[in-house]
């Protein structure tokens, strides 16, 4: 009898350690499929890439020779002549990039002078930089794809003329000195949507750089 009872607990276990070794498959199994979808969903998102256009506006109460805008900009525009106390603008710059979603972007230039000053002249160039510390897509609450930038970086070294040497036996010289402004900040927009970043008032003359950008994803 303790034989037969002792055999029947042999086989018991027998058949629960089949159980147990053939449900950790199945655990493995149900596991591993989250893991395999975030991956394929993170590869998803680092194919994609966004255009981003960075323009340069001039707000000034001079007369400008051209003043044209382009029409992506009018929105911004009529928007900025109802807050800011500014009689005329003008496109200074227009800056565009490719980078890839969850990317940095990175970028110094040389250029025309920034501001119509005395100190303007092809002998006094303008040194920009632009960069943005991580570029990402993302959805808000209410389904709108919004395009993320964190570390947004503008900075300009600007000549500026403040006084003029007189020379002995020559014509007098401006002095000029370069003085740096710039903006740091994190930004969120919609996609394909320009907005104003900010502003950055430069120069005794009181003019001011206006920051705005705009990104949109690629179709390829």
């Amino acid at each position: 009898m303790r034989r037969g009872k002792t055999l029947a607990m042999y086989m018991f276990s027998v058949v629960l350690a089949c159980v147990i070794a053939g449900s950790v498959p199945v655990m493995a199994q149900s596991t591993a499929e989250p893991s395999q979808a975030t991956a394929q969903r993170d590869k998803k998102d680092d194919e994609t890439n966004l255009d981003t256009q960075l323009y340069l506006l001039v707000a000034t109460n001079h007369a400008v020779e051209d003043a044209k805008i382009p029409a992506a900009l009018d929105a911004v525009v009529k928007q900025l002549r109802t807050s800011l106390p500014f009689k005329n603008y003008r496109l200074a710059a227009t800056l565009i990039n490719r980078v890839k979603s969850d990317g940095h972007l990175s970028l110094r230039w040389i250029g025309g002078p920034l501001m119509a000053s005395a100190a303007a002249s092809n002998a006094t160039p303008s040194f920009n930089e632009f960069k943005v510390g991580r570029v990402r897509v993302s959805t808000n609450q209410a389904g709108q794809t919004i395009v993320r930038m964190e570390g947004f970086n503008f900075g300009a070294r600007i000549p500026i003329q403040s006084g003029t040497a007189i020379a002995s036996n020559g014509p007098a010289a401006p002095i000029i000195n370069y003085e740096n402004t710039g903006l740091n900040t994190d930004i969120s927009m919609r996609e394909g949507e320009p907005v104003v970043v900010g502003t950055l008032n430069v120069g005794p003359s009181g003019d001011a750089i206006i920051l705005v950008v705009s990104a949109r994803r690629t179709e390829k």
